[in-house]
């Protein structure tokens, strides 16, 4: 009996023990309270290391290589450096440009150190990754470029009027190309644009680029746009502000199939149909222009009519001159032919 007690002591004990309330947090030292939100904050700052347009991509992209892994039976977590070279390949097959088919490298190498895995590139020995996008951008120098071609300063005023009419899409439509062609926008700028982006100056007004392509830090830019006497940009600008009214959100939305404004924002692929649409009304080719033949058209005709390359610069925000002197000598290249 004594020995029963005393196993029976020792079981409430241990029950006891198990059954304890945590420490209130009062009793929590303020190191360890500290350390807590100093990891909060290091979580935090982790998901916020890229721009939200880089993860949607690479969200995007790690889902198509993942659907390409479970077609045809292959793990992709982790993946092998040889299903990765693959599937490269596949890319490549399919038409991607060599800068895309970097960017699912990129996604890839990024699900895997988000679940604490080594990217497939740190795991290639054989350096079969490395072979294979290299092979890949050596036959992409040697293909035509697919460069989306400039739209002109002439060819934009023919697409704003094309864009006739005082309905809520011609009037942001119209806002739209004359806008993106002065202030040499992407279309992801554009689209990613806000109401408070925008002030209106005596000399036209000035644009806040918050976040770009070549900004990827956030630091932002200010652009200055003239009121222009041929596109127009201010004025046609201030006859959308008129229509989608003040107030917090993005500067372009979109309009349902009723000609109504919506509070769902623009894409940036809608900026390219759009302005597709636009050039095959007044005869150009719509698979020959883009999202990026706006930007283009500035810096086409900048050069033509002789700004510096240091102010095509500021306005357009490259950071490599060596893109701006294509742009230069496609435009003089014409000039001579005509002045021979």
């Amino acid at each position: 009996m004594a020995d029963g007690s005393e196993d029976a002591a020792e079981d409430e004990a241990r029950l006891a023990k198990n059954t304890i309330a945590p420490a209130p947090s009062a009793l929590i030292s303020a190191p360890a309270r500290a350390l807590g939100a100093e990891i909060a904050a290091a979580r935090g700052y982790r998901v916020h290391a890229k721009a939200a347009n880089t993860l949607r991509a690479y969200t995007s992209d790690w889902n198509q290589f993942e659907g390409w892994c479970d077609e045809r039976s292959l793990d992709p977590l982790p993946a092998r450096p040889e299903a990765v070279a693959t599937y490269l390949a596949a890319l490549a097959l399919a038409g991607k440009a060599d800068t895309t088919i970097g960017r699912h490298l990129a996604a890839i190498g990024w699900k895997h150190r988000q679940e604490g895995l080594s990217a497939p590139v740190l795991r290639d020995d054989r350096m079969v990754i490395a072979d294979t996008l290299a092979g890949i951008r050596r036959e992409a120098r040697v293909r035509p470029s697919a460069r989306k071609a400039a739209i002109t300063a002439r060819e934009l005023a023919a697409m704003i009027a094309a864009a006739d009419g005082q309905g809520t899409r011609a009037i942001r439509d119209r806002a739209i190309l004359a806008l993106g062609l002065a202030a040499a926008l992407r279309r992801s700028e554009l689209v990613a644009l806000e109401w408070r982006d925008v002030e209106m100056v005596d000399k036209g007004l000035k644009l806040t680029l918050r976040h770009s392509k070549t900004d990827q830090e956030g630091e932002g830019q200010v652009i200055a746009v003239p009121s222009g006497k041929t596109l127009k940009p201010v004025q046609r600008l201030k006859e959308w502000l008129a229509v989608r009214g003040g107030g917090a959100g993005q500067l372009f939305y979109q309009i349902d199939p009723q000609g109504r404004l919506t509070n769902k924002p623009m894409s940036d692929r809608s900026i390219a149909r759009l302005i597709q649409r636009y050039a095959g009304v007044v005869g150009l080719d719509p698979e020959s222009v883009g999202g990026h033949s706006l930007r283009a058209g500035f810096l086409t005709e900048a050069s033509r009519a002789g700004a510096t390359i240091a102010k095509m610069q500021e306005v357009s925000r490259h950071k490599k001159v060596e893109v701006l002197l294509g742009y230069v000598r496609s435009a003089e290249l014409f000039e001579s032919l005509i002045r021979n």
